[in-house]
């Protein structure tokens, strides 16, 4: 470029306030698609409303594809923003029209749509599998299901793989539906208004949780990638910068942390289990409801966080005893109650207010330096167990390579708190850490309920419906 381009350029970026002088001083003057993107400071992403992706939850909206999107947002040093179109097939048509930057709405790669999308590397496989409801007749192939038994959503790869399968059973046919989703149909499926459905495998694995009757009769692929979808035109720079991000959060374990929040703990409740928390959530909470919500009020610890806890303490029954001792809705012992000024502990809501500020003395103990949702789930499990024991639980993570302040590490050596092999090399004895494992991993799942339930009243409709007919 000429001295005298250069003095033009200059004297423009500063008259206008134009883009940075570092992309008027490329030789062609045309800044790519990711500078231009980082100039206007937001990055458009089209997702779909699922507990696998994007969801409204106690602090804002979260989930996979949200904190992913997130990440990379805050690494390109600009603001994300979300759409949310009407379904699938808008999604899709959307982002190959370059009205939204890229997709982020678990995704999976196909031939199909890669004629028409660009594609970031892959950060997650699922499996498809064929969705029926518990109780009814399990089909074991796609030869044993009638025409149009199937309803998929219109445009899916799931319609894609169905049309694969229909060259091996010539007389498979199906409905594809537009303006719904994948759980509108997991969810007609457990109402019986379908036979059956197409689902992901972590689909399936976050939606039976909400819907305890769904089943998988059987995989219909092998696993395939999930990835970012870009448009086919235009220069490929925000592509390559998203490959960058989700290579370097899979080597650095970012990516296997953040798949571990959010399915880490899916699929622990069996069937009656959640059969009894959706029945305790109609019979027994709204009594108890304005308790958590004071308890919140003073604590500032989330009400339904407070719920997750009672339920898995006492299962709401404000007389609850067990063998030991502890007793009240929050399951505390004699000593506890006393140190928290808890008088009666049959009383919901002196429970309640005792338990939620014994919560906050256990997260004051945990080291500042550990972030959420590591520190909500090591504080818990110092709750369960005792601040002494999980701190001898993190000096065994520690001294095996692993990391004392990361939950999934620590989880993996709770168990050996149970071994009289370990017992000499732990300051405070022996504990039930198998226990207090499978209680933090029962609370995530309750939380995660009471949330979306508190957000979708109609799904714990569809409970009430189900046990009337």
């Amino acid at each position: 470029m000429s001295p005298r381009r250069v003095l033009m350029a200059v004297l423009l970026a500063l008259l206008l306030g134009g883009p940075p002088l570092s992309l008027l001083l490329r030789d062609d003057l045309q800044p790519s698609q990711l500078e231009r993107i980082q100039h206007d400071g937001e990055l458009i992403v089209a997702t779909r409303e699922a507990p696998t992706t994007w969801y409204m939850g106690p602090e804002g909206p979260q989930g996979l594809e949200h904190d992913l999107v997130e990440g990379f947002a805050k690494q390109l040093g600009i603001e994300a923003r979300f759409v949310l179109p009407t379904d699938f097939a808008h999604l899709l048509g959307m982002t190959r029209q370059g009205a939204v930057h890229m997709a982020a709405a678990g995704i999976t790669i196909t031939p199909e749509r890669q004629r028409s999308l660009r594609f970031s590397r892959p950060y997650q496989e699922i499996g498809e599998q064929l969705v029926y409801k518990r109780g009814t007749r399990r089909p074991r192939s796609l030869a044993e299901i009638a025409p149009y038994e199937i309803q998929v959503v219109a445009g899916s790869a799931h319609e894609e793989t169905l049309r694969e399968k229909q060259k091996i059973y010539p007389e498979l046919r199906w409905i594809a539906r537009r303006g719904i989703s994948a759980y509108d149909l997991m969810e007609a499926v457990e109402r019986g208004d379908i036979r059956y459905t197409v689902a992901d495998s972590n689909d399936l694995l976050m939606a039976a949780r909400i819907y305890r009757h769904l089943r998988a009769a059987f995989d219909l692929s092998e696993h395939k990638p999930l990835a970012w979808a870009f448009p086919r035109f235009g220069d490929d720079s925000l592509r390559q910068a998203a490959n960058r991000y989700l290579a370097k959060i899979r080597n650095n374990g970012t990516l296997d942390r953040m798949i571990e929040h959010y399915y880490g703990h899916a699929g622990q409740l069996n069937f009656v289990d959640k059969r009894e928390f959706q029945r305790h959530i109609r019979e027994r909470l709204p009594r108890l409801r304005p308790y958590f919500e004071l308890a919140e009020q003073q604590t500032g610890i989330d009400w339904r966080l407070l719920a997750a806890i009672a339920y898995q303490e006492s299962h709401w029954n404000p007389k609850a005893k067990s063998p030991t001792g502890v007793r009240g809705i929050m399951m505390l012992t004699r000593d506890t109650a006393k140190q928290l000024g808890v008088e009666d502990r049959l009383d919901p809501e002196q429970s309640i207010l005792g338990g939620a500020r014994y919560l906050r003395i256990i997260e004051e103990k945990i080291p500042d330096r550990i972030a959420e949702p590591d520190r909500l789930w090591l504080t818990l499990a110092g709750y369960n167990i005792g601040f002494g024991h999980l701190e001898d639980a993190r000096i065994l993570t520690e001294a095996q390579g692993g990391n004392p302040d990361c939950w999934s590490d620590v989880r993996e050596r709770l168990p050996l708190l149970n071994r009289k092999a370990w017992r000499k090399k732990l300051k405070y004895g022996k504990a039930n850490g198998i226990q207090a494992v499978e209680y933090v991993e029962n609370i995530r799942n309750y939380y995660d309920l009471l949330v979306w339930y508190d957000n979708h009243p109609e799904d714990l409709a569809v409970e009430v419906e189900d046990q009337q007919g």
